[in-house]
């Protein structure tokens, strides 16, 4: 009995290392796929050089001072050009500078004691910062810096001057990029060129001439 009792033994541990064994020349399991993360969606980047059209309408005050004797023109009138700049994006704060230059037919007369006085701005540019805030491709703006221009003063039948003055713009606006590379922007910027001198529009009596500008204007970029 006592011999059965160990043979049994004997044969149940056996079979055990046999079993054993056996499952270690197995191939191991293969690890249970993980889930991965979702790609980050990548907002629009704003950063880089940019080319474009403007053109938009402009409105203000032009003022005659002729030896004391002041008369307001309101000269208006459109303007159109082309647009260089360029952004760079910081987290949603987007940093650029554009510069622009725009044929313009902005003009106005008025009664004055010399007679009609008659102020035209034939062209207009201006050099500018730009803060903006990335809300993925909308961008609203500020904008600020320098204006230049040249300035026509008339009266007719006693004469004339013109001059090319820089004087200063601010303003802001928006920006939306429809496409990875096109946006299109509206804008507003008030302009002020200071004075110009013309003494031939008071026949040699001492004449200022001021010349400030409201602008609204809309413009298409494409981002390089």
């Amino acid at each position: 009995m006592k011999r059965a009792l160990l043979s049994m033994t004997a044969v149940a541990a056996l079979s055990t290392v046999a079993q054993a064994v056996s499952a270690a020349d197995l191939p191991r399991r293969a690890p249970a796929d993980y889930p991965t993360k979702a790609p980050i969606y990548r907002l629009f980047d704003w950063t880089g050089f940019y080319g474009g059209i403007n053109g938009g309408w402009a409105w203000g005050d032009s003022t005659f001072d002729i030896a004391g004797a002041r008369s307001n023109t309101k000269p208006d009138g459109g303007l159109l050009g082309g647009t260089i700049g360029y952004n760079y994006q910081w987290g949603q704060t987007v940093f650029g500078v554009e510069s622009d230059l725009d044929w313009a037919n902005i003009k106005g007369s008025t009664a004055c004691v010399a007679g009609i006085c008659e102020t035209k701005a034939s062209w207009l540019g201006t050099t500018r910062a730009r803060l903006g805030y990335a809300i993925d491709r909308f961008m609203p703006y500020v904008t600020g810096g320098a204006a230049y221009g040249k300035v026509n003063a008339n009266v007719p039948g006693v004469g004339s001057d013109s001059e090319t003055k820089i004087g200063w713009t601010v303003g802001g606006g928006a920006e939306y990029a429809f496409t990875p590379n096109w946006s299109i922007k509206a804008e507003y910027l008030y302009v002020d060129l200071g004075k110009i001198d013309c003494a031939n529009c008071g026949g040699g009596i001492p004449t200022s001439v001021q010349f400030k500008e409201n602008i609204v204007r809309g413009g298409l970029n494409y981002k390089f």
